[in-house]
């Protein structure tokens, strides 16, 4: 059934939605994963899709104008196995892939001020073996698996239930009584006057 959900948010990934559609399945973690290739040698490009976990498997909902490079089914048994996936899309385009960088897993809360871990974990795939890209994706598999157990900070609207007053007063700054001696006289005393050495004002 998730299966099906994910794949009918894939024509919705055009428009920036996918992260916030996804917020109503719990049971589908959610990370950000971005590639950097090379092309002819010294063309530099940058992708990014959004990593899927759901049931134990791993998939992924982007955009490209390559169909290769879009959607992967939540089918892969490890991260390891949708990273080789895409690496050999690339291949087949001409890119070589060069670096990977995987972040946390996002918050399911739509008011989370939590802060997004987009590069958690950097690889220099070119420069790895397959047995330390092995290694090193079994341990953020490891860290993201720990991070679903922590609570998140409070979103603003617990925040706001919590500490919000009245708008006319601020508790910290209270009103300041006038006093008597505060207040400016009607009168003025005043040197040679006639009503008793007082001037009235009017």
């Amino acid at each position: 059934m998730r299966h099906f959900q994910l794949t009918a948010l894939v024509p919705m990934w055009r428009s920036g939605r996918t992260s916030y559609l996804t917020n109503s399945l719990p049971g589908a973690e959610r990370f950000p994963l971005s590639f950097k290739t090379r092309f002819s040698g010294s063309h530099f490009f940058n992708h990014v899709v959004l990593g899927v976990q759901c049931g134990g498997r791993w998939g992924a909902l982007g955009l490209s104008r390559r169909p290769e490079l879009m959607y992967r089914p939540p089918e892969h048994r490890s991260l390891l196995e949708l990273l080789l996936d895409f690496q050999e899309a690339y291949g087949r385009c001409q890119h070589t892939l060069s670096r990977v960088k995987i972040g946390h897993y996002v918050s399911h809360d739509p008011h989370s001020v939590e802060r997004i871990h987009w590069s958690h974990s950097v690889l220099d795939v070119e420069r790895m073996g397959f047995e330390e890209l092995r290694r090193e994706l079994e341990r953020h598999t490891r860290d993201m698996r720990l991070e679903i157990g922590k609570a998140g900070p409070p979103s603003p609207s617990r925040e706001r239930k919590k500490d919000m007053g009245s708008p006319l007063r601020n508790p910290s700054s209270p009103m300041k009584k006038i006093s008597q001696s505060n207040r400016r006289p009607s009168v003025e005393r005043r040197p040679g006057s006639d009503v008793n050495g007082y001037q009235i004002r009017v």
